[in-house]
């Protein structure tokens, strides 16, 4: 395959210590630079890595030969493993237990409860409802395949087999890119196939064009606890529903009477979930916002607001639970202020970066104690950590 841009390897020895958040292994080089390399396990020693990046005081990249290698890696099942699921190169049970090492880790500075073991269904291959996929157009053949890009590169990967990805999705586009090569098509005018399926395996999404508006796909539906939820294929979803209904049951163990109030709301799969009585779910995207305002119809105590969470903190209040599920980015600053100043009963906060969690999590503390430390595995093979934390009122 065609590269972008000339590889730059170093042969040198660096001996790996521990798999830092994120998920690269942690070593230094003979000049004590740190060097953080993805395909690395704790104890394992490199010989050769390709640098995807190089600063002043340290190097990312990836391992690419070894002169010793651990016991707990296990063969990768595709060739693309380490552009969409780089911990396919270890046994699942270590998985586990880096990833509930990394939780530790974080959570080191702040005092905290014992935190629980990873929460997994056990399933750890073909779980994703959702994929995306780039193209690769192969000028002298005129054939066009599906492609990821490689890790730390814009340049791509030719893939033939992929397994996280629900089977159904995997057929459907290798059926879309037959079609696209029967007709003879360039696929340098597109810019991916995005492919979603609801757990009765019907599936919806397509092709996105370069420079054009994304389409509007046929919307799924799929039922969570009980509840029925309408979504777009192309909106923000949960991508592995089994593992998202036991945080959710968790999650309702803390949840009485009181009005819920739901920021960061999505579609509202969290507060129709789980709340009894009054909620109050708030979103910022317009898409997202009118299939939640579609959901929460047959909820007859449900509101829903199209507004940025900061922006609706009078709706804070004392005597509720709020439940939080930012972005990565974490909460603005407006709003940690804001729960400090009412301090609300309880805080449920569920987060996909459990970084910028802690460090909300930090400017509560005065107000709050965390009772419970709960991480979920909805992204096996991957780097991703789903992270419960639930605070109360001192």
């Amino acid at each position: 395959m065609r590269r972008e841009k000339k590889e730059r390897l170093i042969r040198e020895t660096i001996r790996i210590g521990k798999i830092i958040p994120g998920g690269m292994g942690l070593g230094e080089n003979m000049a004590g630079k740190k060097v953080m390399l993805f395909n690395t396990l704790p104890g394992e020693v490199v010989a050769e890595f390709l640098v995807t990046k190089e600063k002043t005081h340290y190097i990312e990249g990836v391992a690419t030969e070894f002169l010793e290698k651990a016991e707990e890696r296990v063969m990768p099942q595709d060739e693309c493993y380490l552009s969409t699921s780089p911990f396919q190169m270890m046994n699942y049970r270590t998985e586990l237990s880096l990833k509930e090492e990394m939780i530790r880790e974080l959570f080191r500075k702040i005092e905290t409860p014992e935190i629980l073991p990873l929460k997994t269904d056990g399933n750890e291959f073909y779980y994703r409802n959702k994929m995306e996929y780039s193209f690769w157009y192969d000028i002298e053949t005129g054939q066009n395949s599906l492609a990821f890009h490689r890790r730390g590169s814009h340049q791509k990967i030719i893939v033939e087999k992929s397994s996280i990805e629900r089977k159904e999705i995997f057929v459907r586009a290798q059926e879309i890119l037959a079609e696209m090569n029967a007709r003879g098509e360039d696929s340098r005018k597109y810019q991916s196939l995005m492919l979603r399926c609801n757990q009765n395996g019907e599936i919806s999404g397509g092709i996105f064009e370069k420079r054009k508006s994304h389409p509007d796909f046929s919307k799924l539906s799929d039922t969570i606890l009980g509840r029925r939820f309408y979504y777009s294929a192309n909106g923000f979803f949960q991508v592995n529903l089994p593992v998202y209904e036991m945080a959710l049951l968790e999650i309702s163990q803390y949840i009485g009477e009181e009005e819920v109030l739901d920021l960061y709301a999505g579609v509202g799969t969290i507060g129709l979930s789980v709340a009894k009585n009054k909620v109050k779910l708030v979103e910022v995207d317009k898409n997202a916002y009118a299939e939640m305002v579609e959901n929460v119809a047959e909820f007859s105590g449900a509101e829903a607001v199209l507004a940025r969470a900061e922006e609706v903190t009078d709706f804070v209040r004392m005597e509720q639970t709020v439940i939080l599920d930012p972005p990565r980015a974490g909460c603005d600053e407006k709003l940690i202020a804001r729960l400090n100043e009412v301090v609300p009963g309880r805080i449920i906060y569920l987060s996909c970066n459990p970084a910028t969690q802690v460090r909300d999590i930090e400017r509560l503390l005065a107000k709050y104690k965390i009772v419970k430390i709960q991480p979920f595995n909805f992204f096996p093979k991957t780097v991703h950590i789903e992270n419960l934390v639930v605070l109360e009122r001192r």
